[in-house]
């Protein structure tokens, strides 16, 4: 594991206590509404990437021990390893996808003609390839049916990309399934700015 991989991760030295961070979480909660702000992409009317980080993380982490009242060493150990994956290496950026139809019966439907979907989901850096979702490595969320309403997404960068966005290149986002076709092009500075953070 490279320096960069290891000193993104989350330990139990940056997590708050139970009683800590309930003295802080109202102020701690607001900064990373704020922060989630820059880390949406709206995907046409029912789709949206929400790009995770460091501190998105943090947040899902302590809400859980908190939720859980888990304090232990084991237990905290155990939620750093299902939430680390999701933190950006350097190279790549994650984010968690929705499918997002209010109605439960438009949304079954929906999942069904949505098998795919998620490899479908890309990212482009101008002037290059587009770069299609690496989807939930963890687990698989789909079957020969229906997708699921969430997954996991990597985008993995090559240097050439990297060294675009840092030299100002713009960032489109999209999906191309039979079923669902959008491209947002470009992201809003913003979005752009807060997703090139994400880079070593």
């Amino acid at each position: 594991m490279n320096t960069i991989m290891s000193a993104s991760k989350l330990t139990r030295d940056d997590l708050m206590s139970l009683e800590q961070y309930s003295e802080e979480r109202k102020a701690f909660r607001s900064k990373v509404l704020d922060h989630k702000r820059n880390r949406r992409v709206d995907l046409g009317t029912n789709a949206a990437l929400y790009f995770e980080d460091r501190l998105t993380m943090q947040y899902q982490v302590q809400e859980m021990l908190r939720i859980e009242r888990i304090f232990e060493a084991a237990g905290i150990n155990e939620e750093l390893e299902a939430y680390n994956p999701l933190i950006p290496d350097g190279s790549n950026w994650k984010a968690t996808f929705m499918v997002e139809f209010p109605e439960v019966e438009e949304r079954r439907a929906m999942l069904k003609q949505l098998i795919g979907v998620e490899d479908k989901v890309y990212m482009q850096v101008d002037g290059h390839d587009r770069v299609y979702a690496i989807a939930d490595e963890d687990l698989e969320r789909s079957d020969g049916e229906k997708t699921s309403a969430v997954h996991f997404l990597r985008f993995e960068l090559d240097a050439d990309m990297v060294a675009a966005l840092k030299s100002g290149a713009a960032i489109a986002a999209g999906i191309d399934h039979p079923n669902y076709v959008v491209e947002i092009s470009p992201l809003a500075d913003n979005i752009r700015g807060s997703l090139i953070g994400d880079l070593s």
